[in-house]
């Protein structure tokens, strides 16, 4: 029930067309049971014998039943129709909700999630509110609805027999109980393997350079396989419990109408029956266990649906954590003083990247964070654009907690260039233009010649127009580095984050880059993420990190004259070794 409300309340605005769909179904169940009764009509006059008058009441009984079937097949277009156009509906909204939600969600949920099992949530388990709201719930009411008229029919025609149809039912019931329990943790299980199994097929294709660089596709291919064969095997366990239930179903329905035939046949031979009765009997009982039989496949895919209902559930009530306070206000263009107060942070709440950080960034000013892998640098920055929030200390921007801030414009005012670059599958406009909408080409062309890389552009035999390939497969590290750079520089942000901005280049175009940041300096507050010193050495300001904490701050001649791990560091890398 949590489900079909939670479901069901986005389901409301296309209640027009559930209305006509449920319309429809009641005007063609009340037609399917009027069918019979015309026949059983006819029936009662030819039992009498045919002379012209009668012949003539079954010619027009008879145009009558065909009338009722021409209009059966409106009513059940109608039916069909707008309830799967309300249900795929239904389902498009409920996957653009989804992603919605996937964007909203702080980097702390993506540390355990796949992207295949993400996109198999989205793209395959939203399948099954489809098969909810336009098949199951329809079938179950007009199920429900038939059994009743036609229990209410029977009983009128003869309370005995009416009563012997009931015998199967209990039996049903408690057989269909048993079924659900058994067959849904198989369901479950099919929807986590496929999940799995996207996952696993997204990784390798997106992989598959390395798979084939290190000969590995016999290996990729057994987990593949053993994956498939997983998937495979809960279904077919699924498949075998409903193999033995639905005939069960059939014979116990079957087993109903025989009773009702061997009782029938009995009252009519005490005269307590007439034929025409019998054969509506009969062919009212073929509606009524219609249903009945039908229930298999009803209760099976009702859980087929519920499997993948409670998948896609699950990432929409994903708690966020990154939350805008209820107060939250636009950030204006800042100025850029950047401060950090006592700031401590673990991921997932596990052991401390950083403890008790406090360091001020002037606006204009150029700092730099430097130290071994792993102490906490790249976190900096994250904590920055509020992709987490700390466990304690706060972060102030011109002096207010950036936690005042909506979500959107702090992250407007902060450009980065991430240590793995990221570029989409367009062209090269596309991607450095992607950080300010209205981007005019003339701008997105200063950008690039900013960041070193217009003249290469230039080269291509489709310039700026050239398709980067998924990830920016076609290009070089060293070209993806810099189009993400002149991405951060036509965003136009007061604040500019480096990490590792030029980790993938050549000393070359590191020294070009480099003059593209010193150009940058005094206008934009910039933080820089580096291994290499070279990078740093003009920075306004240099902390050193250890172990989550500050070990030194200073310029590049301070800290050389401290001798301390800056020093170290910078002497390993004059000699030629890096860290």
């Amino acid at each position: 029930m949590k489900l079909l409300w939670k479901f069901g309340s986005k389901a409301i605005r296309y209640k027009t067309h559930y209305i006509i769909a449920i319309v429809s179904t009641f005007i063609l169940t009340l037609l399917n049971l009027a069918a019979p009764k015309l026949l059983s009509d006819i029936t009662g006059v030819v039992k009498d014998g045919v002379e012209k008058a009668e012949l003539n009441k079954i010619l027009g009984l008879s145009l009558f039943l065909l009338g009722i079937y021409l209009v059966r097949v409106l009513f059940n277009f109608l039916s069909a129709f707008f309830s799967h156009k309300a249900a795929w509906n239904l389902v498009g909204d409920v996957r653009k909700l989804m992603y919605d939600k996937l964007q909203s969600l702080s980097m702390g949920f993506y540390h355990d999630k796949q992207t295949g099992d993400l996109m198999s949530r989205i793209v395959n388990d939203t399948n099954c509110l489809e098969l909810l709201y336009a098949h199951i719930i329809p079938e179950f009411v007009t199920n429900i609805v038939t059994v009743t008229g036609v229990m209410i029919i029977l009983f009128s025609i003869n309370f005995k027999l009416a009563l012997l149809t009931c015998i199967p039912i209990p039996i049903v019931f408690a057989m269909g109980f048993v079924y659900t329990k058994k067959i849904l943790p198989y369901f479950r299980k099919d929807q986590q393997v496929t999940g799995e199994l996207n996952a696993m097929l997204q990784d390798n294709i997106s992989g598959m350079q390395v798979i084939q660089a290190f000969a590995r596709e016999k290996e990729e291919s057994g987990k593949i396989s053993r994956k498939v064969a997983e998937s495979v095997k809960a279904m077919l366990k699924a498949l075998k419990l409903s193999g033995i239930f639905n005939p069960s179903v059939n014979f116990v329905s079957s087993a109903g109408t025989v009773i009702v035939v061997a009782a029938g046949g009995c009252l009519a031979y005490l005269n307590e029956v007439d034929v025409e009765d019998i054969v509506a009997f009969l062919l009212y009982l073929a509606l009524f266990y219609a249903p009945v039989a039908g229930l298999a496949v009803l209760l099976e895919n009702a859980q087929r649906a519920y499997a993948g209902a409670e998948r896609a559930m699950l990432i929409l009530d994903s708690d966020e954590e990154i939350k805008e306070a209820g107060n939250a206000a636009e950030m204006p263009r800042p100025g850029g003083d950047i401060k950090f107060e006592n700031v401590t942070f673990g991921y997932n709440g596990g052991e401390k990247v950083l403890e008790n950080v406090s360091f001020e960034c002037k606006a204009g000013q150029m700092v730099a964070f430097c130290g071994p892998t792993g102490v906490g640098k790249t976190t900096l920055s994250k904590l920055v654009a509020r992709f987490y929030d700390p466990q304690s200390g706060r972060i102030l921007i011109d002096g207010e907690d950036i936690r005042n801030f909506t979500l959107s414009s702090l992250r407007k005012n902060i450009a980065p260039v991430l240590q793995d670059t990221f570029l989409f599958n367009g062209t090269i406009a596309e991607n450095i233009g992607y950080a300010r909408e209205n981007a005019t080409m003339s701008e997105i062309e200063e950008a690039a010649k900013a960041a070193y890389i217009h003249d290469e552009i230039m080269a291509m035999p489709e310039g700026y127009n050239t398709k980067v390939g998924e990830r920016g497969l076609k290009l070089s590290g060293g070209q993806k580095q810099r189009i993400s750079i002149a991405r951060a520089i036509v965003c136009n942000a007061p604040i500019i984050i480096l990490d590792e901005a030029t980790a993938s280049v050549d000393a070359e175009t590191e020294r070009k880059i480099q003059e593209a940041i010193n150009s940058l300096m005094g206008k934009r507050t910039i933080f820089v993420i580096a291994h290499r010193l070279s990078t740093i050495r003009n920075a306004d300001k240099i902390i050193v990190l250890e172990n989550g904490k500050i070990a030194e701050s200073g310029s590049h001649d301070e800290l050389i004259l401290r001798k301390g791990l800056y020093c170290k560091a910078h002497e390993i890398q004059k000699s030629g070794l890096n860290l």
